[in-house]
């Protein structure tokens, strides 16, 4: 019997060609190519059941998700219905008079209270000079002294001169006393001694002599006025100061020589300026003359760089009349100046606060520019929309002023959209009004 070969289940037994040379072929299909070609009949089973069970969790999901869309697509409708039936929400604020006025700033320039030009009152030459330029000086303080020999030998010839004439007036007095008692004596004789002619000379030589009298007191006071006008005039030797002030210029020098007067061919000695009180030069435009056109209205003064800062002063005077050419009226500050931190020719500005207009005052949000003109969108007492046409009267930045179309407790609406109507009913929410106007001087 051959024994039995795995490889030969029919148990034929094997012949040496087959052994040597066909197993070979056979085994090595076996190894590389040879799958099993039947199934237990459970497999097929499960996998129909895994395959109907996903596409069952599919069709759910797929399901679910479609009913979660549809009922939110369904509230969102519902939703956007409601809010476009509701009336749309507004912001409005109250339109309310105006209490505080504009706060005005304007360029201006500083002047000195009093500056002058000192010139010499006598010719001569500068024998010394005391203060320079930056000396602070008082009223009568000598600034330099000027020699003048001409004068002094004029002052000496005149004083001779008096004494000539006061000389004079003796021997006239003399003469007329004499002529006075002869006169009485001729007169007083009895007719018939002394003729009526000698009698009327003595009397002609009497009035003469007072006549000579009267002619030298004359000539005496004429004598002694040019005495005194050239005592006066020695008296200007010293250059003095007529103010208190500031010394902002010096032109002379020891020996130099100057004349007396304020040509165009004369040299000026000092030029002073008076600084406290300090003067202000504002050019005021037309538009707010009238406010600023009475004394007394506050101001504040800001320069750069300055000690301070701020300084306080008030209108003190100004022209009354507008500059044809400018449109603009000239008005003058008047502010102390007791440190000397502000000096002449500076340039500063200048804030007014202007009064109130008795104007409504709404804030700039509320106003709309069409082609129309300008206007507002007011809430009525039903939430309706009406368009009020306005007119600006001043424009203080975020508020403005309107002088018609708007009365004091009017509702109106900020930032209105433009797909709001007349006529339109809105839900109106009252808003928080804008900030106040700036405080005098700031910057907008």
């Amino acid at each position: 019997m051959q024994p039995h070969d795995p490889e030969h289940p029919t148990g034929e037994p094997l012949s040496e060609d087959s052994t040597h040379g066909d197993y070979p072929d056979k085994v090595s299909r076996q190894e590389h190519g040879a799958v099993a070609t039947s199934f237990a009949p459970e497999t097929g089973r499960r996998t129909k059941r895994g395959v109907v069970m996903a596409v069952a969790v599919l069709a759910a999901g797929l399901l679910m998700v479609t009913v979660v869309r549809y009922f939110h697509a369904h509230a969102v409708a519902i939703a956007g219905e409601a809010a476009y039936s509701r009336p749309p929400p507004v912001d409005v604020v109250i339109a309310r008079p105006a209490t505080v006025g504009q706060a005005l700033v304007l360029p201006g320039e500083t002047a000195a209270w009093y500056e002058t030009t000192i010139y010499a009152r006598v010719n001569g030459y500068v024998a010394n000079w005391k203060v320079d330029i930056g000396d602070q000086v008082k009223k009568g303080q000598v600034l330099a002294t000027i020699e003048t020999p001409e004068l002094d030998a004029e002052l000496a010839a005149a004083k001779a001169q008096l004494q000539a004439s006061q000389a004079q007036v003796g021997a006239r007095k003399a003469e007329a006393e004499f002529g006075k008692t002869t006169n009485e004596r001729w007169r007083d004789a009895p007719k018939g001694v002394v003729s009526e002619q000698e009698r009327e000379s003595k009397k002609a030589d009497y009035q003469s002599a007072e006549a000579r009298l009267y002619a030298a007191n004359a000539q005496v006071a004429l004598d002694k006025s040019k005495v005194d006008q050239y005592n006066a005039m020695t008296e200007f030797r010293q250059v003095k100061a007529p103010f208190d002030g500031t010394i902002t210029e010096r032109k002379i020098d020891v020996g130099n020589l100057v004349t007396a007067g304020s040509g165009s061919t004369t040299t000026p000695l000092y030029r002073m300026a008076q600084t406290d009180p300090l003067r202000i030069f504002v050019d005021v435009p037309q538009s707010a003359s009238v406010e600023l056109m009475n004394a007394g209205v506050p101001a504040e003064i800001r320069a750069t760089g300055a000690i301070g800062g701020v300084f306080s002063g008030k209108i003190a005077r100004s022209a009354e009349s507008i500059n044809p050419q400018a449109r603009t009226m000239r008005v003058e500050v008047d502010m102390p100046n007791a440190r000397h931190s502000l000096v002449p020719g500076m340039y500063v500005t200048v804030a007014f606060q202007l009064p109130p207009r008795g104007l409504v005052e709404v804030p700039a949000a509320a106003l709309i520019f069409r082609a129309s003109g300008t206007q507002v969108a007011e809430v009525d007492a039903k939430g309706k929309i009406d368009f009020k046409t306005v007119e600006i009267a001043r424009d203080n930045g975020s508020l403005v002023e309107l002088s018609s179309g708007v009365e004091p407790g009017d509702r109106l609406v900020l930032n209105i959209s433009s797909q709001i109507a007349s006529g339109q009913t809105v839900a109106a929410n009252e808003a928080e009004a804008t900030s106040k106007s700036p405080p005098l001087g700031a910057k907008r």
